[in-house]
This record gives structure tokens, sequence and C-alpha cells, in this order.
């Protein structure tokens, strides 16, 4: 009976780990750069205008000055998400499976996202750089008597990521970049457990799950100096595929204890491709635009294993779907030491249908307002300051809970309303 109900347990954990949102759609996190805050990360792969183009564009590196060039942040992150119950139920039998009554409370929160990129010029045509910054994450967390309590009350992701680089200028039109990935990712999740024992049910029974690993990935750019007021970039970031192992502990029937259980599971983070581009109007005004595809659909179905035993447990289909994100912005040189950012973007969620979205996943699509501004305290020391407050559209779900061969144990239906707001501060030093 024990193995039998983490058979049943394990898939949500999976799910929830490919469904926190932390910026960007799905578990991205947008926020690479404290200085591509204000402009809502438009243009990001074609402005290489500090040290934070090792993350969006390696190739960037050749247009910084010699020598070293750094940039330090820090996000304030905060995100709410409510819960409106609109008719959840246990169709089969609400005595056997009774739901709790809870709305959850606000089960978003404040979260602090650092950064922080390094690059040396070495020559004209030849820049190395590195740089590590929080790349997927999310945490969400419900009270523990939410009525969706048995389909994920509590997941956090921590996926943090080493990025050494190396650009190369070809001529005055083309530098090339390219970059390795190192990347750990840690999961940890926790869900009400729906189980009849004796004809009844044994409340505040739960599932705490964790898992980690490493992995490896690279990422490639390009930019084209079309020429002396056009930029264009073009950059790919590969998947990673994390092959998490830990270990979970639930409640079993007529035992006093929770017991231990090894497992292991395949975790994969998309790829995706971005197109930008970089127009200066003016000796003032300079546009920026994006177009960013995220191959979401990379992971169709969750394998769960025993780590013991090898043997499957369980597969899961989640039904992500690949997400465009396109990107406005604008820059306004105000002055010698002054500059005025601001930007819109438009970003798709990859969670298309109600029956997908998870009580982790509260994901729709969502739109960007940013302003910000830079100021110079000498030609090679400035400091950003951007702002964003990101629109979700309601999403709705319509989730089954399983229980052994019983698919829909429970129903949780309802709506989600869900904002966050970013505030940046970035510093950036050239010597």
């Amino acid at each position: 009976m024990s193995h039998k109900i983490s058979m049943k347990m394990i898939p949500a954990l999976l799910l929830a780990a490919l469904s926190g949102t932390a910026g960007a759609s799905g578990f991205a996190i947008q926020n690479q750069t404290g200085s591509g805050t204000g402009n809502a990360f438009a243009g990001a792969a074609a402005t290489a205008e500090d040290a934070g183009t090792v993350y969006f564009n390696p190739a960037g590196m050749t247009y910084l000055p010699q020598g070293h060039s750094i940039s330090v942040s820090g996000t304030l992150l905060y995100r709410s998400i409510e819960f409106d119950n609109k008719g959840s139920v246990s169709p089969i039998n609400p005595v056997v499976f009774p739901l709790p009554t809870g709305d959850g409370g606000d089960a978003g929160g404040l979260a602090v996202l650092p950064a922080g990129y390094w690059v040396y010029g070495i020559s004209p045509n030849l820049s190395v750089g590195l740089g590590f910054s929080p790349t997927f994450g999310n945490t969400t967390e419900y009270k523990f008597d939410f009525v969706g309590r048995n389909a994920g009350y509590f997941f956090e992701m921590e996926q943090l990521n080493l990025n050494p680089s190396i650009a190369y200028k070809v001529n005055e039109m083309v530098s090339l970049g390219a970059g390795i990935n190192f990347a750990y990712n840690k999961s940890h999740f926790k869900q009400g457990v729906v189980r009849a024992v004796g004809g009844g049910f044994t409340p505040n029974n739960y599932l705490d799950v964790e898992g980690d690993d490493w992995a490896v990935g690279y990422n490639l750019g390009v930019m084209f100096q079309v020429s002396p007021s056009t930029r264009i970039g073009l950059v790919y970031r590969s998947e990673l595929k994390f092959d998490l192992e830990g270990e979970q502990e639930y409640a079993a029937p007529n035992v006093p204890f929770l017991v231990d259980e090894d497992i292991k599971a395949t975790l994969k983070t998309p790829a995706y491709f971005s197109l930008a581009v970089s127009q200066k109007l003016s000796d003032q005004w300079e546009l920026l635009g994006d177009v960013t595809w995220t191959d979401w659909s990379v992971v169709k179905t969750l394998e769960v294993e025993s780590k013991a035993s090898g043997r499957t447990l369980h597969q899961l289909p989640y039904n992500f779907e690949d997400t465009w994100r396109v990107g406005l912005g604008a820059n306004y040189q105000y002055s010698d030491v002054w500059k005025f950012r601001f930007g819109v973007a438009y970003d798709q969620t990859p969670v298309r249908h109600s029956t997908d979205r998870t009580m982790t996943l509260p994901d729709s699509d969502r739109t960007w307002l940013s302003f910000g501004a830079k100021y110079s305290f000498s030609k090679v020391a400035s400091l950003d300051v951007g702002y964003s407050h990101v629109f979700f559209a309601d999403a709705t779900t319509n989730r089954d809970v399983p229980f052994g061969p019983i698919p829909n144990a429970q129903i949780i239906r309802g709506t989600f309303k869900t904002s966050a707001d970013y505030l940046s501060v970035q510093y950036n030093h050239s010597f």
C-alpha cells in the first residue's frame, strides 16, 4: 500500500517542478540584469551596454572597453498569487475524500534575485567573461488548509548558473560569442495525500520530496553592426537535462512515522532563440526590440523511477507548449550623466489548458510595463535602477487529484489572480 502511495504522489512533484514562475513564462527567470529591467529586457541580445551581455549575448563582449568590466545587480521580486475556489468537489465520495476548505491565502511572497558579470577585453578583437545568476526558479506556498492542498501546496526551485564565455570580433560588422553553462538545480515539493484508510480519511498527511543535480549546456551568440546606428543580435541557449536524485517522505497506513524512499527523475529546462535589434534614431533616442521563442515542449512526458530498482513508477504528461515573447523598448540620453529607459513586453505561458494548470503554476499570459534610469558617476562607473510591473491574465484550473485507479477523487476548480513587481539596482564599473 505505501509503495502505491508513492507512485501516485511523485508525479505531482515533477509537474510542480516544471510549473513555478519567477519572471518569464513557465518557471524561467527573465531578470538577469538590473539595467535590462527598465526596458522590460527588450532588445537585450543587441544592446551590449554592460557586462550583463555575458548572459544575453556573449558576442557583445567585444563592444565593451578593453580591460575589466564588472556589473553586479540585485532584484527584489514581490509576487502575489490568490486563489478563488469555484466549485472544487470530491465527486466519488466526499466523506472518504473530504476537501480542505481554505483559500490558501497569498501563495506568493518576496524573493531576491542576485546576478554578477565580469568581462575582460584582452584585445580589441578578443574578450572573455564570466556570469553568475539564477536562471530558473520559483517559490509558491499556500496555507495547509488550502482547498487544493492535495494537488500541491508548496514548491521551491533554485537553479544557479555559472557561465564562462568568449567572444571574437571577426571584422567591424560581425562578432561571435560562445559560453558554457554549469547549472545546479534543487527542487523541493510538498502536497497533501488523498488516501482512504479503513474506509475513512487520515487527516494532515502529506508528501515531502527533494532532489538535486548538476547539468552542462551552452549558449551561442552573434552580433551584426549593420550600420553605425543599427545593431542586430542573435542568440541561442541550449536546453539542460537534470537527472535529479533525492528522497521523499510520506505517511503510510498504520505506520507511526514518516517513511523515506529514494527516487530519481529527469527534469529539463528549455532552449530558447532570440532575435534582437538596437536602432539609434538620434544622438538621444535609441529604439529596442526583440522576438524570443522558447522550446517548452521539449518536456512532453516525465518518467519517475525507483532509484533502487530503476523501475518506472509513473509516466506524467504535462502538455506544455512552445511560447513566444515580444518586447519593445527605448532609451533616452537626457544628458551626459542621465539616461532614461522604457519598455513593454508580451510573454506567452506554456500552459494553454485549465486541466494542465497546477496549484503551483498559476501561470498565464503576461504583459510587462517597465521604466528605469542610469546615472553615470564618471566614464568608468554608473548605477542603474529599474522597475517593472507584470500584469497576468486571470487563469483558471480544473485539476484532477487521483487516488489509485480513481483519476478524479477530487477536482480542484477555481481562478488565480497573479501579479508581480520587480525593483532592480545594478552597479557597473570598468578599469
